[in-house]
């Protein structure tokens, strides 16, 4: 019961430390480009969990066959995903943010049923169109219609676009991942994503503006680095070792439910009603999706 306990606290500890990423991502994207900020955040969260897989007796193996999938991994959930994170939050709220990022298990489970043939019940096929409606409320600032307008601002579609980069990333994972751990898996792929990083980061002149960041800047990109990737990681896939993905895979809700509380809390953003009306749709899409048969969400973190 004791270990149980624990496992709990670190399975919430670890969903509250990735809803805090939207925070310190809006921060550090108020000052350093999108390419610099997802660089330096990989960089060392790959060195980390590297050191770490080595250490536990997991070291990565860096063979073709892995380094072309980790490339994929990377050029998917690393690069893609967090270009998009950190240029959309340059406009996009932290809460409203963490609400549309929250339909990753729901659009997960739609790639599945289309690109692997797995079967979409009727439940889960209901829950899908329920956190799409609430996403389109979410991102449209409470006029759905706006989508099929075309009226959402860029920094939405940007987020909206993290959904798209982490599903591709976790269906690769599903295939392409199988025989490696996910300390293993996510350490190659930060690697990677961070090298695939490089030429972008260096080309904004993060060679010449790293040293200006600021005190805030650079607590922001540890906090995503060690907290929201490294610890977050390590905690969520002991907590999946343990219980199963499927019972771990609950604490995964307290994400947009952090990311929302910390944006009013340390960013006085103001929670209108087209967030509570979107935010309730996704959760409950998120509810109706979920089965007992769930697979994990792929050997990695989140965002």
């Amino acid at each position: 019961m004791v270990i149980n306990r624990g496992l709990y606290v670190r399975l919430a500890g670890a969903a509250v430390l990735w809803g805090g990423t939207f925070v310190a991502g809006r921060l550090l994207a108020a000052e350093v480009s999108p390419a610099a900020a997802a660089f330096v955040r990989f960089a060392l969260a790959g060195a980390v969990l590297a050191a770490l897989a080595w250490r536990e007796g997991e070291p990565v193996a860096w063979t073709p066959r892995t380094l072309g999938w980790f490339a994929l991994l990377g050029l998917t959930g690393v690069a893609g995903y967090n270009l998009l994170f950190f240029t959309g939050l340059r406009t996009v709220e932290a809460g409203r943010a963490a609400l549309i990022i929250a339909n990753n298990p729901v659009a997960i489970a739609a790639g599945a049923a289309l690109v692997l043939g797995e079967r979409l019940g009727l439940r889960a096929s209901l829950g899908i169109g329920v956190a799409v409606v609430g996403a389109c409320v979410v991102v449209s600032r409470g006029h759905p219609l706006q989508v099929l307008r075309g009226g959402v601002g860029v920094g939405e579609l940007c987020i909206a676009g993290c959904v798209v980069c982490w599903t591709a990333y976790t269906l690769i994972g599903r295939r392409a991942l199988a025989g490696l751990s996910p300390l293993q898996a996510t350490a190659g792929a930060c690697v990677v994503g961070a090298a695939i990083l490089a030429g972008p980061a260096l080309a904004g002149g993060l060679a010449r503006g790293i040293g200006a960041w600021s005190a805030t800047a650079w607590a922001s990109a540890l906090y995503l680095a060690l907290g929201g990737t490294v610890l977050a990681f390590v905690w969520y896939y002991r907590g999946v070792q343990a219980l199963g993905a499927a019972r771990a895979g609950v604490f995964i809700n307290l994400v947009p439910v952090s990311g929302v509380v910390f944006g009013w809390l340390f960013l006085g953003e103001r929670l209108d009603p087209s967030v509570w009306v979107g935010g309730a749709l996704v959760a409950t899409g998120i509810a109706l999706t979920r089965t007992r048969a769930e697979a994990p969400p792929v050997r990695t973190g989140s965002s």
